[in-house]
């Protein structure tokens, strides 16, 4: 990206807080907490539009300027969101046009949040007023650290506004009626529209949607969405503040935003992200997050929002205890973060969000969960020379990259694909979580990205690809790359149509194969490959025409047929997967292809034992993050001092400890140890 590295001089720590959920005299408590757990930044004014303006061009500020004097005074900064994620009840009695219709056109009334129509008129217009209102106020003040546009853009709105919109941005992206049929290939089903008033959204219909059309309505939606954010960031800019601006992206079940050009929006990214899993699969997960945000911004990043106590997996919540918390949040920072940032400061004694968890909890401050905030305040400060990024802001160095492709994971959603227990962020996931268990940290790339500084590029079930990312893959590979393709890639071109004449269509010269169908798996149906490899869910009947094989098929129906391939192209090679490897499988694969493109481990022999070696830049040298999630005690050799314990040179890490050493060296060793006495 070419905005400069988001640097708040320290790491920031706090979270969303909410004063006016409150009495006033717990404000003044609040304060005094924050201070007691070294926290340096509030976000504030997240949902608070109903406050903010109880009537329509009304604004009821003293409440605010009472709190933000209050962090002032402590010397706290301050993340001062626009609301517009949350209309008030007034908005929406006033203007009931503005409301979200659902696909089946049910209407979406006002009641929770984010109960808004991206592309009304009214919206759109209270949004700017009340952005230029706080801009204007509150732009200039010195404790100012950012914007936080809007909260997790995501409604989809169906309604006549985004129809109406809809037909705009095709009418952009198409010119005419005749080339908008030819890529939606609406001579199928009777489909050929003859005028631009006959296309609707993709409303709810008798049976399977286009799936041109439906990946079209998600494109639009990223850049409508995008189009909102950039009219409220520059009512801001008009009123002469000059602070910097991010809107929070949401991971992992959200994905309605094309992240790439959205970054390029923002001054720097900013992510919210919830632990999936309370196993250890969650370690994996913050690793995922943290890799892409840093990926996406291109240098350092902020984490928004996590959960200080909780992880909600299914119907439950699962406790995350203090010292997991501490971790997870040293684990962001070891990939890019500046910040460890909470929803939500107190917790909620009631609404729809009573049970989040804070950093003060119901317990309130007398309890285990506080206590580990207190904690965490003073582990940040005592690492909080590593906040200042390089010059280049290149805060994590990866010679492997994987390729993230939003519009990808939207076609891998239309239905009626052979398989629909396959999906894409699964299998971008599944390749990133073998390479952390290696070792290895990971970059994301979009696809058409300067990739010559990576020894290894792994494109994961990537259905819909273009001739241009054809071409950009060849030349990687031409150039001395090591690529490797897993199935379900390229068998569409960008309008969702295949590729005649065999699979992978669009990849099929590049790789050497042709396959002439692929055989989808019954669930828990495994079937075995050469070299001690399993697969489920996906396979294909391979031909090889330009490239050897690696592995066979040893099971099932296509037992002696070609698996796995191997193809010299140029000074690189390409590999295929023909099969979804199972996830140990597939762990085994990407090392060994690894450690055949000669990169090694961050700190080789670590994951053996459990720990999580990551080396980030800051300006002043260079930091080797220790996260221990194994069960045995552990002893780090070599050159530098641990800026958490002051322990230099030999380190012991206890199962659940961090570590975080000022390097004098890159040399370091792992071993075994006794626990400490």
């Amino acid at each position: 990206m070419s905005h400069t590295p988001y640097s708040p001089g320290t790491f920031l720590f706090g979270g969303d807080y909410s004063p006016e959920q409150w009495p006033r005299e717990t404000w003044a408590e609040d304060v005094a907490l924050m201070v007691r757990a070294k926290v340096n930044t509030a976000t504030i004014g997240v949902f608070s539009w109903a406050m903010l303006e109880p009537r329509e061009g009304q604004y009821e500020t003293s409440w605010l300027d009472e709190v933000i004097d209050g962090l002032d005074a402590a010397g706290i900064g301050f993340f001062l969101a626009t609301p517009t994620a949350s209309p008030p009840p007034w908005f929406t009695v006033q203007h009931p046009d503005a409301l979200p219709l659902r696909a089946d056109g049910t209407p979406v009334l006002h009641g929770s949040r984010d109960a808004y129509a991206i592309s009304a008129p009214a919206y759109r217009d209270a949004s700017r007023r009340i952005a230029r209102f706080l801009g204007e106020r509150y732009g200039k003040h010195p404790r100012l650290r950012g914007w936080h546009i809007h909260n997790e853009y995501g409604t989809i709105d169906f309604g006549p506004h985004a129809a109406r919109a809809f037909r705009e941005w095709l009418r952009r992206r198409y010119g005419t009626l005749d080339a908008l049929n030819a890529a939606w290939y609406t001579a199928f089903w009777s489909q050929r529209y003859g005028a631009w008033d006959e296309i609707l959204p993709p409303i709810q219909t008798q049976y399977l949607h286009n799936p041109s059309q439906l990946v079209d309505f998600r494109r639009f939606n990223s850049d409508e969405m995008l189009a909102a954010y950039s009219e409220q960031k520059d009512e801001i800019r008009a009123t002469g503040s000059t602070a910097p601006m991010t809107t929070n992206f949401m991971l992992p079940t959200w994905n309605h935003l094309e992240q790439w050009s959205w970054s390029e929006a923002q001054d720097f990214v900013s992510l919210d992200h919830y632990l999936d899993t309370d196993g250890p699969d969650g370690e994996t997960h913050v690793a995922y997050g943290s890799d892409l945000a840093r990926s996406w911004s291109g240098g350092p990043w902020v984490l928004m929002e996590q959960n200080a106590t909780g992880i909600r997996v299914g119907d439950r919540t699962v406790v995350k205890e203090p010292e997991r918390m501490i971790r997870n949040s040293i684990g962001y920072i070891a990939r890019g973060s500046q910040s460890s940032l909470f929803f939500q400061w107190r917790a909620s004694a009631a609404g729809s969000e009573l049970w989040h968890g804070a950093l003060v909890p119901h317990a309130g401050p007398d309890s285990r969960a506080f206590e580990g905030a207190v904690t965490l305040g003073r582990l940040l400060e005592k690492i909080s020379e590593v906040a200042a990024p390089p010059a280049d802001g290149v805060v994590v160095e990866s010679q492997i990259a994987i390729v993230w492709d939003a519009e990808g994971w939207w076609s891998m959603d239309t239905p009626h694909l052979p398989n629909e227990a396959v999906d894409y962020s699964g299998e971008v996931r599944a390749a990133h979580r073998a390479l952390w268990r290696a070792g290895h940290t990971v970059d994301f790339v979009r696809p058409g990205a300067d990739a010559s500084s990576y020894r290894m590029l792994v494109v994961s079930a990537l259905y819909a690809i273009t001739s241009e990312t054809v071409q950009w893959l060849e030349e990687y590979v031409r150039a001395g790359g090591d690529l490797v393709v897993t199935f379900a890639s390229g068998l569409a071109d960008e309008n969702q149509r295949i590729v005649a004449g065999g699979y992978p269509g669009m990849l099929r010269d590049l790789l050497g194969v042709r396959s002439e169908q692929i055989f989808p798996r019954a669930e828990g149906e495994i079937v075995t490959i050469g070299g001690g490899m399993e697969c489920s869910s996906w396979t294909e009947l391979l031909r090889v025409e330009a490239a050897e094989v690696v592995a066979r098929y040893e099971s099932g129906n296509l037992a002696g047929m070609p698996a796995v391939t191997r193809r010299d192209l140029g000074s690189g090679t390409v590999t295929y997967v023909s099969a979804k490897l199972v996830q140990e499988s597939l762990d085994g694969f990407l090392a060994d292809l690894a450690s055949r493109a000669g990169v090694v481990p961050v700190l080789e022999g670590a994951s053996a034992l459990g720990v999580e070696a990551v080396r980030r830049r800051g300006a002043g040298g260079e930091y080797l993050f220790l996260l221990h999630h194994g069960h045995r005690a552990v002893q780090i050799d070599g050159a530098g001092v641990d800026l958490l314990s002051g322990e230099a040179d030999r380190i012991l890490l206890e199962p659940g400890q961090v570590a975080v050493i000022r390097e004098s060296s890159r040399s370091w060793s792992i071993s075994e140890s006794p626990a400490r006495s």
